[in-house]
């Protein structure tokens, strides 16, 4: 076992930032060094971003999004519209697709998706609360940006099957060859899913 080489405190700071997604242990210990360095211009700062996040960021109790207020800036954001709810797996993806700007409607994050191996059931779900926003007389079109694993696709069916009582429209993303991609180097899985979602030229 590697021996510390430094006071518990860095320790510990380096061991918190191994847990981030995307750092190791390497990469944890080179921006711990990197925030030590700069003290005064990054970790104070980020240590005070951190603490007023930790007191301010709440969940919106109407789409499950994360932000300072409650509801969040999205759905009080009167330009949006208000007929299509998109329907994600996680904070993650909302904010994937707020990036694109492909889509300026309401979103509902279900907090995960159903899995019987890791044992997620519809009740973990925000499934009935998507339910009911989905009831509202405004609600026209539910869009399923859900991913293209198994667990997503099970979650997407069982989404409208519980919506199908409400007439709506259901759509979902499209699967298949990516902009700038080269059929050579995809899965034949999405190779399938491009040649089934065919559109006219």
């Amino acid at each position: 076992m590697p021996q510390a080489v430094a006071g518990p405190e860095i320790e510990r700071l380096i061991q918190l930032l191994a847990r981030m997604p995307g750092l190791g242990p390497r990469s944890a210990r080179r921006a711990a060094l990197q925030l030590i360095k700069k003290r005064d211009t990054l970790l104070g700062p980020l240590a005070d971003a951190m603490r007023v996040a930790a007191e301010r960021i709440v969940v919106c109790q109407s789409c499950g999004n994360v932000d300072t207020s409650d509801p969040c800036t999205i759905c009080r954001d009167a330009a949006r519209d208000p007929s299509t709810l998109v329907v994600v797996e996680d904070v993650s993806d909302l904010w994937a697709l707020e990036r694109s700007g492909a889509v300026a409607a309401r979103y509902h994050v279900l907090g995960g998706v159903l899995s019987a191996l890791d044992g997620v059931r519809p009740e973990h779900l925000n499934i009935a609360s998507l339910v009911e926003r989905a009831s509202e007389p405004a609600v026209k079109e539910i869009i399923l940006a859900l991913n293209a694993t198994v667990d997503g696709q099970t979650t997407a069916h069982y989404v409208t099957e519980s919506i199908r009582h409400l007439n709506l429209k259901v759509t979902r993303l499209a699967h298949g060859v990516p902009v700038g991609g080269e059929l050579d180097y995809l899965d034949e899985g999405t190779l399938m899913a491009a040649i089934r979602s065919r559109t006219a030229f």
